[in-house]
């Protein structure tokens, strides 16, 4: 399937996880006692993964355990774990810069995992990307920590390998569903680490709730449901090549709430981004498999 023939209506879904997860750096900062990733990752994952379960009151085949809890390890026990380190690190900049790396890694990984086809297109316009980002983020006053700049790179790694192998499993089940199991398979792994290596988490106060409620039930059950739906529907490159909306969101959020400034070289970024976005998406091809499929259309885990 052509990437032109894709719904226009499922690269927004798609690109509209990575924009709210682009609130994550001002929750976290605002919002959330500082020096706990550990912790703030468990209450973000094993909640909404309970809550998603009760909803889709379905549990998977015990053969498809060793796939969910290595998917849930990558994409939420160490890639959110990651995120927190470098959020906690570094100033915003640097961290994001480092994550809208995750593009190019997919390419590659989508390539050497599933044999989708490099574009020099594609590649272009995920070299484009990252350099808006860099606009987007410049500063003068850019701290480089070398632990931040690790978990940043390393979390994008991890996503990276989530997104490709998330594809390249294809699961005969709806994306609710999906999310739900990959959550809880990810709560589960974080909670033994947490508690022992984050004693003394205060308890939380209402702005505290408010982030933790808003980094679970939004950025966490909702967006990876609609990520998890455009993995499938337009494809891992395509849907990563979104995920430079994370950074160009935390920058409109940083100025519309923090009252930070936009210089002209930043606005430059943002249509940088813009267009990589748009230049990817012509690039890109959708993969034909969707979610939802019955277990005889679709691969299922065990083959």
């Amino acid at each position: 399937m052509e990437a032109s023939m894709v719904k226009p209506s499922d690269f927004l879904c798609t690109g509209l996880a990575p924009a709210i997860w682009g609130s994550t750096y001002i929750v976290t900062t605002q919002w959330l006692p500082p020096g706990f990733p550990l912790t703030v990752s468990l209450l973000r994952a094993l909640p909404a993964g309970i809550i998603l379960l009760l909803v889709v009151r379905r549990l998977p085949e015990l053969r498809w355990l060793p796939k969910l809890f290595l998917l849930g390890f990558l994409n939420f026990t160490l890639f959110w774990t990651l995120l927190f380190v470098a959020a906690y690190r570094l100033p915003g900049g640097v961290a994001a810069t480092l994550g809208a790396t995750q593009p190019l890694i997919v390419l590659f990984l989508a390539r050497a995992l599933i044999g989708a086809p490099i574009r020099p297109l594609a590649i272009v316009a995920a070299f484009a990307g990252l350099a808006g980002v860099g606009l987007l983020l410049i500063s003068s006053h850019i701290s480089l920590d070398p632990v931040g700049i690790a978990a940043a790179f390393g979390g994008a790694l991890s996503m990276a390998f989530g997104t490709v192998l998330t594809r390249k499993w294809q699961w005969p089940v709806s994306p609710l569903t999906l999310t739900a199991w990959q959550l809880t398979a990810g709560g589960l792994l974080l909670a033994p680490i947490a508690l022992l290596a984050e004693q003394g988490f205060p308890l939380p106060d209402m702005k505290n709730l408010a982030g933790l409620v808003w980094l679970g039930l939004i950025g966490a059950a909702l967006t990876y449901v609609l990520w998890f739906r455009g993995i499938a529907r337009i494809g891992p490159g395509n849907a990563a090549l979104l995920g430079f909306l994370s950074p160009l969101s935390a920058v409109l959020l940083g100025w519309l709430i923090l009252g930070e400034a936009l210089t002209p070289i930043q606005l430059a970024g943002a249509a940088l981004v813009l267009a990589s976005l748009w230049t990817g998406q012509r690039a890109g091809r959708a993969a034909p498999a969707t979610f939802g499929k019955s277990s005889a259309e679709t691969k299922t885990p065990a083959q």
